[in-house]
């Protein structure tokens, strides 16, 4: 859920895609539609609710326009799907299912609490599918076979992959992505040798 719902998902780092092994599919869009479902709603300054409005007009028509352009090529809406009426930018956490390949959705940065969910047969198939995308900053990656999760995330080209936890920023790690999410890395050593000049000394002994 944080990895989606962090900031209602108007955040660089959050989870735009979902690709959900065929095995715990159903499972999983049971539970994690529960959680969506209970989320409220309000004034982002009320701390009793946990969804607040969007930044803007255009990111709350973008938002709508994923979300209606997946069900046109067949996707099947879960829960939300529609935005609140009155006062604000309000979209509710919505989540669907059965989205086509093709689905804008899964090619755009979202910046909304929507979750697009893919069922997957193979490992193989999911990494091919996390990848297939021009953006590249993060990932997030659950399993109870560590060995595996280790050996998926170095197949992922992702700049930070968080295995088994909801946040993947720490400002002790570098920050940073790969493809058309930026070269370099913001804080750890990486992100020092930014301010850095590299002196080079020839000797002849």
């Amino acid at each position: 859920m944080i990895a989606k719902m962090r900031n209602m998902g108007e955040a660089c780092t959050a989870a735009n895609r979902f690709y959900v092994g065929a095995e715990i599919h159903d499972r999983f869009v049971q539970t994690f539609t529960e959680k969506m479902r209970s989320q409220t709603i309000g004034h982002g300054l009320d701390e009793s609710k946990q969804v607040g409005s969007l930044i803007d007009e255009a990111t709350l028509n973008k938002v709508e326009a994923l979300v209606q352009d997946a069900l046109d090529r067949g996707a099947q809406l879960v829960c939300g799907g529609q935005r609140l009426p009155g006062k604000g930018y309000f979209y509710p956490p919505t989540v669907l299912t059965q989205v086509s390949l093709d689905s804008r959705i899964l090619h755009e940065e979202i910046f909304g609490p929507v979750a697009p969910i893919v069922k997957v047969g193979a490992e193989a198939d999911m990494v091919k599918l996390a990848n297939n995308t021009e953006y590249g900053l993060a990932a997030y990656l659950y399993t109870q076979d560590l060995a595996k999760g280790l050996k998926l995330a170095e197949q992922l080209e992702f700049g930070m992959v968080a295995l088994n936890r909801g946040l993947v920023s720490d400002p002790a790690a570098p920050f940073g992505g790969m493809k058309q999410s930026g070269l370099g890395r913001e804080g750890s050593w990486e992100g020092m040798q930014e301010y850095m000049e590299t002196k080079y000394i020839a000797v002849k002994w």
